[in-house]
């Protein structure tokens, strides 16, 4: 399944390349909010606050009322997993706050799960050079993301996998490091980074793997609709 992503900075839409330089800007997110409407599921991040550089929480929220998302960017404390939550997030996406001292942080991963439920949490293991990357894919831990999601399991109803190092090339993705996850948990897996054809979406979904997309749709370079199969 397709998973259509919007990125938010600075109170605009965007797209980043490797998550640093800006290649899309739109400062209107209507056309985008409408044409991601019938989707079932949306992937929505604050990089404000995913950077630690104030939030975009008025237009997170009024997205949120719109379509089906699940929020990520910034959720380091179960407060602000509430407030993500109250603000209309159908799950929050966790990510470096799982982590720390270079490991997974079972204690917190416990403790969140207790108070907003495992059901309403996607861990995020961001993978750069066969490692997991957090703090905005600056810091490399010495944790594979196959040792992560096996050890946040119990904790999350979900996981998000991004292959950083296709991600926002729009290149083709690495199938191989995906299954290698998928093959770790029996959690629903989500996979992104440098998704960019029906053809990848469609070999994920045959394994059960759904597919965030971002920079192919806002380009153009993925039509939203299934292209028509020919003889």
């Amino acid at each position: 399944m397709l998973i259509p992503s919007i990125d938010l900075q600075n109170g605009h839409v965007v797209q980043l390349i490797q998550g640093e330089t800006l290649a899309i800007e739109v400062a209107d997110p209507e056309p985008w909010i409408q044409k991601f409407s019938p989707f079932p599921r949306v992937q929505l991040i604050d990089l404000d606050a995913a950077r630690g550089r104030g939030e975009n929480t008025a237009l997170l929220t009024a997205v949120c009322a719109r379509l089906p998302c699940r929020v990520g960017g910034g959720i380091r404390s179960i407060e602000k997993a509430r407030q993500v939550l109250a603000a209309g997030a159908h799950a929050v996406i966790v990510s470096s706050a799982l982590f720390r001292d270079g490991a997974v942080d079972l204690e917190f991963a416990r403790t969140l799960a207790e108070a907003v439920g495992p059901d309403r949490i996607i861990g995020a293991v961001d993978s750069k050079g066969g490692r997991v990357a957090i703090h905005g894919w600056k810091t490399l831990l010495p944790v594979t993301a196959v040792d992560a999601v096996q050890a946040l399991e119990p904790y999350c109803s979900e996981f998000l996998y991004t292959h950083v190092d296709t991600e926002g090339m729009m290149q083709g993705t690495d199938l191989a490091a995906i299954r290698a996850v998928r093959g770790a948990t029996s959690r629903r897996l989500v996979a992104a980074g440098g998704i960019t054809t029906w053809t990848e979406i469609d070999a994920l979904d045959a394994e059960g793997i759904d597919a965030v997309v971002g920079m192919a749709i806002y380009t153009g370079q993925l039509p939203l609709n299934r292209p028509r199969q020919t003889d």
